[in-house]
């Protein structure tokens, strides 16, 4: 469905005409790479919360590796290698997630992880009425949360593309700034949604409460520090996604000084919704993050947009945060 219709979802999405065969060639290889890159979280998430976090972290380091060593190569080509342009950033995280999903299986089947499923075990694969209705009561809304950030960078992508390729351009590099300052966050969060979890089931709930407060304290640390970082760079933070002398370098620095304090909020959230989450309540989480983010920050976005023009946009980022937060 994806490879079919890219062409429409970036039409839908106000992709400036310039950018469209760039967009369109990137998108699709992404949708080839989704089956790995879903297998990848799928391992992943399951060595976690059995409480194994290094295997995972030593594998991720390998895909990160290989994704900045090959992205100049399929980019700009070399030897044999064709030039791909956009299109060879995108294949390369498709190499780089396929190549370290397949060491992770190789390395835990060799150390015979005790997770691996091997002859009579296989009959675990096996569906299970009660565990599968469990998993679909609880997972469909968690995933809805996943569901309802895509949508809302699909709609604020749609409102920043209004103003022309150089500030839709600024907002790419920022995503990818973005994308660094969430990954410390997302990582507490996933430790504190196992660690809580295994208190809850051991009835220990004054250590759940100090986990979740610990969780918010990494998580605020280490998110403002990055951001501290960021701000003392200010447009040079942006160098390695914008050309010298592009004017999206003042549209990316501007944006990030209104915006990135956001996700100071959004680390707080993250860590408390594990927390709730880990107790098997999951409505809640989707319903605040629903009304933050559809209900709140696209429509104030929106109806800014005349008045303030992108800063409309830029501002609706740290306001939505902080009413998820509180």
């Amino acid at each position: 469905a994806g490879l079919t219709l890219s062409p429409a979802l970036l039409t839908a999405m106000k992709t400036p005409p310039p950018s469209m065969p760039l967009a369109i060639a990137y998108m699709r290889v992404i949708f080839c790479a989704l089956p790995s890159l879903y297998m990848y979280a799928f391992v992943m998430s399951v060595l976690r919360a059995a409480g194994d976090s290094k295997t995972p972290f030593y594998f991720m380091l390998l895909s990160v590796a290989l994704d900045i060593t090959l992205n100049p190569l399929f980019i700009f080509g070399l030897g044999p290698v064709p030039r791909l342009g956009i299109a060879g950033s995108a294949f390369a995280t498709f190499i780089a997630q396929t190549v370290s999903l397949t060491a992770m299986l190789r390395h835990l089947y060799r150390r015979r992880h005790l997770l691996c499923l091997r002859g009579e075990e296989l009959r675990f694969l096996r569906v299970d009425g009660h565990l599968a209705a469990a998993l679909l009561r609880k997972g469909i809304p968690m995933s809805g949360q996943i569901s309802v950030m895509s949508l809302s960078g699909v709609l604020m992508i749609s409102l920043v593309n209004h103003f022309g390729v150089d500030t839709t351009a600024a907002f790419g590099a920022a995503l990818q700034i973005w994308s660094y300052i969430q990954m410390p966050a997302f990582a507490v969060s996933q430790a504190v949604s196992a660690m809580a979890a295994q208190n809850v089931g051991a009835l220990k709930w004054n250590r759940v409460n100090r986990i979740a407060g610990v969780g918010v304290a990494y998580s605020i640390a280490i998110t403002g520090s990055v951001i501290l970082v960021l701000e003392l760079l200010g447009a040079r933070a942006f160098s390695p996604f914008l050309p010298a002398g592009s004017p999206g370098l003042t549209i990316a620095a501007h944006l990030n000084h209104i915006a990135t304090p956001s996700y100071l909020f959004f680390a707080i959230t993250l860590a408390l919704f594990a927390t709730v989450r880990s107790t098997g309540a999951v409505m809640l989480p989707l319903a605040i993050m629903t009304i933050a983010l559809l209900l709140v920050r696209f429509p104030l976005a929106a109806a800014l947009l005349p008045s303030y023009h992108a800063d409309a946009i830029w501002w609706s980022f740290p306001i939505s945060s902080a009413l998820a937060a509180i």
